[in-house]
């Protein structure tokens, strides 16, 4: 008598592709503004660096140094958790306003070309005003998380934040800075719009700002030059037309291909802050109109990226991650087309630099620790949405 034995199947394992650890294409973006900007930086400040430190990559070596420090503070950065930032977002954008005011004393502010916004320490220049940018959005984040309600039905919720964003715009405006003051006001605007503020306090609101800044420009006469300049530069093109009007120069020499990396003429002495606020100027006369539009679309990929890790966030129920992505996002996006903007002629001087890109270390130790965030804020997600998958059963990829 034989006994016949029935294999049993073997269970079934469902086939688990991994998931990317990082959004590469958000981080090699960004890695890709700092490289250029490192060589765009070099090219343009030869001549003056030679000039006045007799080594022509003088300016070229403390921008390696900065993005050296931006680098570890982005790193800084990425460590924190999340929820790190939407407890102290509050006491950062506090006490960042509170040193705005040290920037005003006699003795403790730097001035540099009439404008007093820098504290030095040791071999360092600390500009708070970038500093109160970044912490403005991780502050109003987390009060749109806590007051949810308040600003969807009450308009003390809508005005609760801007009163201290307004007391930091104030300070910042002392400096004066109007740049950096637009540029926050509009992404604090844009984010409480985003938590659902009524449309009402946003019309009354941009009339009083409109009526303010029109106030500002015709009362102050560096401000009010500023903008004359800006619509006609050939009408004092040796005086307060002079700075536009080289830019434009360089855009006009450019053409479509522009006249080669390292081979600009206008960066030789004819236009001012050439490495700094019109690094845009020196790039569309080195590599043309097509390594504009290369410029254009990366910072428009960096500033949807961002918003798109918002929507997400916003999908997943996490709301902190979701304000603070969209704002940071709306902050790339406005200050890289008020700099574009100013280049080209657009936009009257602001003297905002170009994220990533231009000289200072400042601007590019926030710039990274942005990124940082941003890319803390897309690994969080991933991790939700990878958990909701296996809860579901489901492999789970992220593309």
């Amino acid at each position: 008598m034989t006994a016949t034995v029935r294999a049993k199947p073997l269970p079934q394992t469902r086939r688990v592709r991994q998931v990317q650890p990082l959004d590469y294409p958000l981080l090699l973006c960004a890695i890709g503004l700092l490289a250029f900007g490192w060589v765009m930086v070099t090219s343009a400040s030869m001549s003056i660096a030679e000039s006045c430190c007799q080594n022509p990559f003088h300016y070229s070596i403390r921008h390696a140094i900065a993005l050296g420090l931006a680098l570890v503070l982005g790193l800084m950065a990425y460590s924190v958790p999340t929820n790190w930032w939407e407890r102290h977002g509050t006491w950062l954008f506090l006490c960042s306003s509170l040193v705005l005011i040290l920037v005003l004393v006699p003795g403790i502010g730097r001035t540099v070309n009439g404008a007093t916004r820098w504290i030095p320490l040791g071999p360092l220049n600390v500009q708070p005003s970038e500093f109160v940018k970044l912490f403005a959005i991780l502050y109003v984040g987390g009060y749109l998380v806590r007051h949810a309600d308040k600003v969807l039905n009450r308009l003390s919720g809508f005005i609760r934040p801007l009163i201290l964003i307004g007391i930091a715009a104030a300070l910042i405006l002392m400096q004066p800075d109007f740049g950096t003051t637009a540029v926050m006001l509009a992404t604090v605007m844009g984010m409480l719009f985003l938590g659902g503020a009524s449309l009402l306090p946003f019309i009354v609101l941009l009339a009083i700002v409109g009526a303010g800044l029109v106030t500002l420009v015709i009362f102050s006469p560096y401000r009010l030059e500023r903008v004359i300049s800006f619509l006609n530069p050939w009408e004092d093109p040796f005086n307060s037309g002079y700075q536009l009007s080289q830019a434009l120069i360089a855009f006009g020499r450019g053409e479509w291909l522009g006249v080669g990396l390292g081979n600009g003429i206008q960066k030789q002495y004819f236009l001012p802050e050439a490495h700094t606020d019109f690094l845009a100027s020196v790039i569309g006369e080195e590599l043309g109109l097509a390594g504009m539009l290369v410029l254009i679309a990366a910072f428009a990929f960096l500033a949807w990226r961002a918003m798109s890790i918002g929507v997400r966030a916003e999908a997943l129920k996490r709301p902190f991650e979701a304000y603070v992505a969209q704002g940071i996002g709306l902050w790339i996006g406005l200050q890289s087309f008020v700099n574009i903007g100013v280049n080209v002629g657009i936009l009257p001087t602001k003297g905002l630099t170009l994220p990533f890109m231009s000289y200072g270390s400042n601007s590019l130790m926030v710039g990274c620790m942005a990124i940082a965030i941003l890319l803390r804020i897309d690994v969080l997600l991933r991790q939700v949405e990878s958990e909701a998958r296996l809860k579901r059963g489901m492999s789970w990829s992220r593309v």
